[in-house]
């Protein structure tokens, strides 16, 4: 029997990366150290800042014969500018952008389907997977420069896990491949492309009871808009429904579906400590405004809220009873869990739960702002209707695209 590619397995070894301040020199690193092959993917490849340092780091690794693949996705990163597409060209950086918004942007109801997933594998061997895109904690291409860095967070991971991210990102790269061909009128190679490209991710037995590695347990968790439509919420709500003291989730575009919301009412309702540390600062209208009608009944039912203002706060991961832990790119918000393509990392280790709970926990006393239920109920009527205003363009987008969530 084909084994669940989602499962726990042991023999990994997990870093925790806070920020671009962590990740990128890490990033640096193993591509200065790469052999064979560097993949890449992300939503966002800003060149400003430290993100220049991982394209040099991509373009010196092209130079010396080292294969490179980049894929960033064609709404969230700007396109590159001539002299960078003559450089990464001229070093053989093989760059290609996900979905091209085209003439209609994201008025084309295909358009919201977005590549959101932030990976990188080196050689086959190590894995970097999280919420940060190549983009300078102290920079936002929309907002300008940062007082405060953002706060965020990715890991680093070898084991056996690795496999199955560079299979995942080779089954997209050559479906893209395929859809590029399909255009240009090779129909048949494109079809054979397009073939393979649909072949599952061979999984490797489950070892024999006594015979796992040692290391940490930890999976890969792949959203996408095929196979794999609700495996990263349904690990979130099992994980909390199996909750016994407490539950920490720092997310930054939270708007939970009814039973996403059921299960963290529930929890506190058991008497779980239920903490969320959210967006305290506005980014953007539809997310900032839509998650607040939801506030008062996890409130009510006794869950925390924390929000977050010295920064942006863009970190998707959660902390469960001092042990499971995931650290990812995707957003508790129907735009992530519903159309995006994905990648969270759920680790099952009382040391790397240990110190992303420490990190959590310090941004909320030091930086959160704790909500109080009588105070939200007396929020004043503008901002009541700006929350109902984004609640119901978030359900017409969503309408359009044929999902119900809310």
């Amino acid at each position: 029997m084909a084994r669940d590619p989602s499962a726990l397995r042991a023999g990994h070894t997990v870093q925790l990366l806070q920020g671009s301040r962590e990740l990128f020199p890490a990033l640096v690193s193993a591509m200065a150290s790469a052999q064979t092959e560097i993949r890449l993917e992300t939503y966002i490849f800003d060149l400003t800042g430290g993100g220049l340092d991982v394209a040099l780091a991509l373009e010196k690794a092209a130079q010396r014969g080292v294969a490179v693949q980049v894929l960033v996705d064609g709404f969230g990163s700007a396109p590159l500018s001539p002299e960078w597409q003559d450089r990464m060209a001229q070093a053989g950086v093989d760059w290609r952008v996900y979905s091209p918004m085209g003439r209609f942007g994201l008025f084309w109801p295909g358009n919201w389907r977005r590549l959101h997933r932030k990976l990188c594998v080196v050689d086959e061997e190590v894995l970097f997977c999280g919420g940060i895109n190549i983009l300078d904690d102290y920079h936002d291409p929309n907002h300008g420069a940062l007082g405060a860095p953002r706060f965020d967070f990715a890991v680093r991971v070898t084991g056996p896990l690795v496999a199955q991210a560079v299979q995942a990102m080779s089954r997209l790269w050559l479906r893209r491949q395929a859809l590029r061909q399909m255009k240009s009128v090779r129909l048949g190679h494109a079809l054979d492309s397009l073939r393979r490209a649909a072949t599952p991710v061979a999984v490797p037995p489950a070892p024999q009871r006594g015979s796992e590695p040692a290391g940490s347990r930890a999976a890969l968790l792949l959203r996408d808009n095929f196979r794999f439509r609700a495996r990263i919420e349904r690990a979130y709500r099992r994980a909390i429904a199996q909750a016994r003291d407490e539950v920490i989730i720092a997310n930054a575009y939270f708007v939970p579906g009814r039973k996403l919301r059921q299960a963290l009412a529930s929890a506190a309702r058991r008497g779980v400590t239920v903490r969320l540390l959210l967006q305290g600062r506005y980014e953007y209208f539809m997310q900032y405004y839509a998650s607040r009608p939801i506030y008062g009944s996890l409130l009510r039912a006794g869950v925390q809220i924390h929000e977050y203002s010295p920064s942006f706060l863009h970190a998707k991961v959660a902390v469960i009873d001092g042990r499971w832990a995931t650290v990812g790119s995707s957003n508790l918000d129907p735009l992530s869990l519903l159309l995006a393509r994905e990648a969270n990392v759920m680790i099952d280790d009382p040391a790397f739960a240990a110190q992303l709970r420490s990190r959590l926990m310090e941004a909320i006393a030091v930086a959160g702002r704790a909500m109080d239920a009588e105070e939200f109920n007396q929020r004043p009527f503008r901002q009541r209707a700006m929350e109902q205003l984004a609640h119901g363009l978030m359900r017409i987008a969503l309408a359009v695209q044929g999902k119900k969530y809310l």
